[in-house]
């Protein structure tokens, strides 16, 4: 059972991080489809606007509350993150409210900070809405990858990428439904070693796919990247063989983690010969960042 301020501390940071993920998701849906798909794009960007107004809003609640080895990690927002919305809002003409990010740069932690009733009680209410908007992000994830397996709707998001969110929208839920009961959830190490390693390879892919064919070296180190983490998965982890596989993906999302970093700071000096925004490189730098968090608190 978690403790009161267990509750909204995780609470905080698991919204922290994945609000602004979801909401990414749904800019990039949006901007992915065609014009003739305006129920889709329309559809997206109300819930993309939904997010940003519940991120606003935690955002608020979380300023003091949080751990700092989370803000300092750069899970929830990167150097790079502000001028990437910038950017990718003005390629594609979607909007995003920068506010919130400038906000986040903000943010603090208090190791003196009152966990309150109230503020349980708000938090709680935060977990709920933001629960409810998922089950809507997750139905449009799997009506837009029915259609795009079924030849009925054409976006530029591989249907591996479709699946990809979806899992990402899945683990959110599950987290917060655990939590709303003041449990962690039911995984073991082996569960999360397996997922984000999983994301990790499939990140790496898709950067391989995105680059232009003259890339040749970026391409390189991505297919290698992504090789990595496939020998890792297919090492089976299980109780005799986790601690090899925690060193073994520390190191390997170390690398992948410099991989992108280098990749955001590239694509914001228009460096790099691609068909990849700014804000996908940040969000998936800011997605080895919380990997690359939660790894070092399992060895630690």
């Amino acid at each position: 059972m978690l403790t009161r301020k267990e509750f909204i501390q995780i609470s905080l940071e698991t919204n922290l991080f994945f609000q602004r993920i979801m909401k990414e998701h749904l800019f990039f849906i949006q901007t992915s489809l065609p014009s003739i798909n305006e129920s889709e794009i329309d559809e997206a960007n109300t819930l993309k606007k939904s997010f940003e107004a519940l991120l606003a809003e935690t955002v608020i609640f979380g300023n003091c509350a949080v751990r700092n080895e989370v803000l300092q990690s750069n899970e929830i927002v990167t150097p790079f993150t502000l001028r990437a919305e910038q950017i990718s809002s003005k390629l594609t003409g979607a909007s995003l409210n920068l506010e919130i990010t400038e906000a986040e740069y903000d943010l603090r932690s208090d190791p003196n900070f009152n966990y309150t009733q109230w503020l349980e009680e708000k938090i709680y209410n935060i977990n709920m809405r933001s629960m409810n908007l998922l089950e809507e992000v997750i139905n449009l994830k799997k009506k837009l990858l029915k259609s795009q397996l079924e030849c009925e709707i054409f976006t530029t998001l591989y249907p591996l990428l479709i699946e990809h969110i979806l899992r990402e929208a899945e683990l959110y839920m599950e987290t917060l439904k655990s939590l709303q009961n003041r449990k962690l959830p039911d995984r073991t190490r082996c569960d999360d070693l397996n997922f984000w390693n999983q994301i990790m390879e499939e990140h790496a892919e898709f950067i391989d796919g995105l680059l232009d064919p003259t890339e040749e070296e970026l391409k390189e180190t991505a297919e290698e990247l992504a090789e990595t983490f496939e020998k890792i998965l297919e090492e089976r982890c299980n109780k005799n063989n986790e601690k090899e596989i925690l060193n073994k993906s520390l190191k390997a999302t170390e690398n992948i983690r410099a991989f992108k970093k280098a990749g955001t700071e590239g694509l914001l000096a228009c460096k790099i010969r691609s068909i990849i925004i700014p804000l996908l490189g940040d969000h998936v730098l800011r997605e080895a960042n919380h990997y690359l968090r939660i790894l070092k608190e399992m060895k630690n």
